[in-house]
């Protein structure tokens, strides 16, 4: 909170308690008729009531000040993530351009295909020839499981497309 704001406020309300007393010495004249106290009373309420105005004024240029600070704050931060983004953005664009450039495939060898070169390195290259003929080529549907549920034919796919 800026000092501007926090003095208005305690000044403005110090003012107006200041000016229930002299309000109570006007009460208390006017049960007596007494016009002299009455406007002096009155004058002092016054007084009292301009000086609050005067803090409360003071006060809405502290909050004025206040909001302003914040927006700048606010608009700093806003500056500062659109940077960092671009900034990721650029990286981001360089690595792709860096994968592009290569002209390379990512190949990953599962565990069973890492057992057969160990097999293979052990044995020799007619051996994984034999493996790899001997192994199943027709297709196969699998279970939820992860089961080979059945070996399919091509003649027992029927396929229709509707237009």
């Amino acid at each position: 909170m800026n000092t501007k704001t926090m003095e208005g406020i305690a000044g403005a309300g110090t003012n107006m308690k200041l000016a229930n007393t002299p309000l109570r010495v006007y009460k208390e004249a006017r049960r007596q008729n007494d016009t002299a106290a009455m406007e002096r009373s009155m004058g002092y309420v016054g007084d009292f009531s301009d000086k609050a105005d005067e803090y409360k004024a003071e006060a809405r240029e502290g909050m004025k000040e206040d909001a302003e600070a914040a927006r700048e704050k606010l608009q700093a931060e806003c500056e500062k993530a659109v940077q960092k983004r671009r900034e990721e953005q650029a990286e981001l664009e360089k690595r792709m351009e860096k994968d592009k450039n290569q002209n390379s495939d990512r190949v990953e060898i599962s565990e069973g295909g890492r057992a057969l070169l160990k097999e293979d390195a052990a044995q020799g290259e007619a051996s994984t020839q034999e493996k790899i003929s001997s192994a199943r080529t027709e297709p196969v549907i699998y279970t939820r499981t992860g089961e080979a549920d059945g070996i399919v034919n091509a003649q027992d796919v029927n396929i229709s497309v509707s237009v």
